[in-house]
């Protein structure tokens, strides 16, 4: 009788998939935390990194010199304003937007909840390089060139000037030189520090005898996507590449057209491996920064936001 009953009943249906949404509280927290990370600490390590990548001679200590004799203390800060915070600002929002879509049409062709967050983070790190990545790079560039034609004692032109001179000359791809080498970086970036993250969470979890959806700690937390953000470092000379191709360093060995792959053989012939990984010490301490920011810092913010908005934070930080 029971069994005829079961049978006349319908059958369960599977759980209806659902875009995630995209809230206005999650765009205003990643915005925050991401200007918070840049202004501290973060863009002192990025003008670091990039300037240990273009001058692949120097060590840290030459190259922390280098950077103190163009401007003091004001030299680690080479490009933060406004550029560093467009970029800050709008990135995570690309990110978000990009990444929801693309993950949300990876899972209803069949791919599993591990597969899509992954190519949703692929497709959102190569839609942020051609989105703000490369025009902000860009910009920091003629941020650079301005301060060196004024230390020659010539009278710089406008941020504005010189940036319209490059787009008159060399039109969209010169003002987004390098943007090939930005979105092999941010894919594989994201596509590697996702993945690298869950294994060390799995990792701790298996330590400390965690269940499965069981909460980490704060110390935890910041442990597993310090890992993963350090470790996705290996792409390095994806960095130094895109350092290289937009520097404006004379050298007639240089290809007259550079793309990623002359350029990463004028890299090797001239400084060999170790110089595809300049920078990459600092570039670790760049993804420590960043993570201890959104997991310290993202609880208190989060709190703020939802009070500032009036709903709930649904983002992960």
């Amino acid at each position: 009788m029971s069994a005829a009953i079961a049978s006349s009943l319908p059958a369960s249906e599977p759980p209806k998939l659902e875009k995630k949404p995209i809230k206005f509280s999650n765009l205003l927290l990643g915005a925050g935390l991401n200007l918070f990370e840049v202004t501290s600490l973060g863009q002192p390590l990025e003008v670091i990194k990039t300037t240990m990548a273009a001058n692949r001679g120097d060590g840290f200590g030459a190259a922390l010199g280098r950077i103190w004799n163009r401007g003091g203390v004001f030299g680690f800060y080479q490009g933060l304003i406004p550029w560093a915070w467009i970029e800050a600002s709008t990135k995570g929002a690309v990110l978000l937007f990009v990444a929801s879509e693309a993950e949300y049409y990876a899972r209803a062709a069949g791919a599993g909840e591990f597969g899509g967050g992954i190519f949703g983070g692929v497709t959102g790190g190569v839609a942020q390089a051609y989105a703000t990545m490369g025009f902000c790079t860009c910009m920091k560039t003629v941020e650079i060139t301005k301060h060196k034609m004024a230390s020659t004692g010539q009278k710089a032109p406008g941020t504005w000037a010189t940036f319209m001179d490059i787009y008159r000359r060399e039109g969209i791809r010169g003002i987004n030189k390098g943007v090939n080498a930005v979105a092999i970086r941010q894919m594989t970036n994201w596509g590697s520090r996702f993945g690298l993250s869950r294994l060390a969470e799995q990792g701790i979890r298996d330590f400390t005898g965690k269940k499965e959806g069981e909460k980490l700690s704060a110390v935890e937390k910041i442990t597993a996507s310090a890992l993963g953000g350090g470790l996705s470092a290996w792409n390095q000379p994806i960095e130094v590449i895109r350092v290289e191709m937009q520097s404006k360093k004379e050298d007639p060995n240089r290809p007259k057209k550079m793309t990623v792959g002359n350029t990463f053989k004028y890299i090797y012939e001239t400084n060999g491996l170790k110089g595809l990984y300049r920078g990459v010490t600092p570039r670790i301490g760049l993804g420590v920064w960043q993570t201890v920011c959104m997991v310290a810092m993202g609880d208190m913010a989060k709190t703020y936001v939802e009070k500032l908005t009036g709903e709930a934070v649904t983002a992960k930080h």
